[in-house]
């Protein structure tokens, strides 16, 4: 079943091939490139996954995922962070802001495949 997907990400060979990969999948997909147009999205689409990089122009991905949970109409809209950094802390911090799952860069793209299954199957 085809599901819709949010892609957040400033940078153009990321969410190139995230584009590509989710819509290989089946599934409808929307791309902000910065966290401002990102929000805007998410509030407009109410997408079932918002694929969310860590740093980006204008917002950053912790304050945009901060926003999303703190609107009840957002709140349960499932998030997977990305990021460049593989630090324990930050990675806590993603999960303590509520973000469902995280993955750093560079990724699997099977990985990457595995897991939005895996929060979608959640969304059922």
């Amino acid at each position: 079943m085809s599901k819709r997907i949010l892609i957040v990400d400033d940078e153009p060979n990321i969410f190139i091939s995230l584009e590509f990969l989710m819509m290989r999948e089946g599934h409808e997909v929307h791309v902000a490139r910065d966290g401002e147009a990102g929000l805007v999205a998410v509030r407009d689409q109410r997408p079932d996954l918002v694929v969310l990089d860590v740093m980006m122009p204008k917002l950053d991905g912790f304050s945009v995922l901060a926003s999303i949970r703190s609107d009840p109409a957002l709140a349960q809209t499932r998030v997977l962070m990305l990021t460049a950094k593989d630090r324990e802390a930050e990675c806590e911090t993603e999960l303590d802001l509520g973000a469902n799952a995280y993955m750093t860069k560079p990724f699997s793209p099977r990985e990457l495949v595995d897991k939005v299954k895996e929060l979608l199957a959640a969304t059922d």
